[in-house]
């Protein structure tokens, strides 16, 4: 799918509220269908696996997931599949710190424990939820003890959920979800992949979170899109749904605070694209935005606790 600068532009000239409002509610009004069918299907697949690439909205599409079928009276509980990263040896360390280990590989999860206890939590079996501490690149003992009662869903996410040497369980036990930006924008001359705007929520997730400059984000990026088309892209044909999670408004959003500092790298290809269509957007205060859209996950102020 493609979309025209001008007709965002368009839309958020004459209200930017109400076309914020009304590209949140498409964005609830599509989960709805696969949260509907999860619940006819929860006694046979109760649990939802999900994945996508780094900047899809993963994270937030879960939560919202798991809040609507709350509130329709099926509890839901999100896991992330990170906690059952496999700790890392001292050798595997210092390779890391050299940057001469792959940390995006599907080797890195216990698939043998997480595909266990995924049999064991559709099963109502009481198991020890992990926790990995990524400080020490190790898993902690003495993880959250966990029952599924019978009615309830639990939800999985992490970028190797669609993998089927990561989880072994059949498929006729799980529900499959791919999540990632779908959409081109195009100023008439220059068509914007998605992956561009899937950088630029890292780039202004990463300044405003992690502490780290615009032109470090970038550095990453080819390493990051090369694990991607590696070992998620493969997998996305497994899903039972495809969610585009593109906001129409979202690069306005991210337009003022990235803008200057991307001109400043504007010797890159990449940002020299992105800057093509970025500097023809019409700008959106983030305040605007409501605390349950998935662009917070990026910009902040969600009222999602991530």
């Amino acid at each position: 799918m493609n979309i025209e600068v001008d007709r965002i532009n368009e839309g958020i000239k004459n209200s930017p509220r109400e076309y914020i409002e009304t590209a949140n509610q498409d964005y609830v009004y599509r989960l709805k269908h696969i949260v509907d069918d999860i619940i006819e299907h929860r006694d046979e697949k109760p649990v939802i696996l999900l994945s996508g690439p780094s900047g899809s909205g993963k994270t937030t599409t879960a939560l919202m997931i798991e809040k609507m079928l709350d509130d329709q009276g099926h509890d839901t509980h999100t896991l992330s599949m990170d906690n059952y990263f496999c700790s890392l040896t001292p050798e595997e360390k210092e390779l890391a710190a050299q940057g001469k280990m792959d940390l995006e590989s599907p080797m890195r999860v216990d698939s043998k424990l997480l595909s266990a206890q995924i049999e064991a939590m559709s099963a109502c079996e009481e198991v020890e939820i992990p926790k990995y501490n990524f400080k020490s690149s190790s898993r902690e003992p003495g993880g959250r003890r966990f029952r599924r009662n019978p009615g309830e869903l639990v939800i999985f996410e992490g970028i190797h959920a669609l993998n089927p040497d990561v989880i072994t369980v059949p498929d006729s036990q799980i529900c499959k979800i791919y999540v990632s930006v779908r959409t081109r924008i195009t100023d008439g001359q220059t068509v914007l992949h998605p992956s561009r705007v899937r950088l630029l929520r890292r780039m202004i997730r990463d300044k405003k979170f992690r502490k780290r400059s615009l032109q470090e984000t970038m550095n990453m990026f080819h390493s990051v899109e090369s694990g991607e088309n590696k070992y998620i892209m493969p997998y996305k044909g497994r899903s039972d749904y495809d969610v585009d999670t593109f906001m129409p408004y979202e690069l306005s959003v991210y337009r003022d605070p990235l803008i200057g500092q991307l001109r400043e790298m504007s010797d890159i290809p990449e940002i020299a694209e992105t800057l093509e269509v970025l500097e023809n957007m019409e700008p959106v205060d983030s305040k605007l935005l409501p605390s349950d859209s998935l662009v917070c996950e990026f910009v902040g102020n969600s009222q999602f606790k991530y």
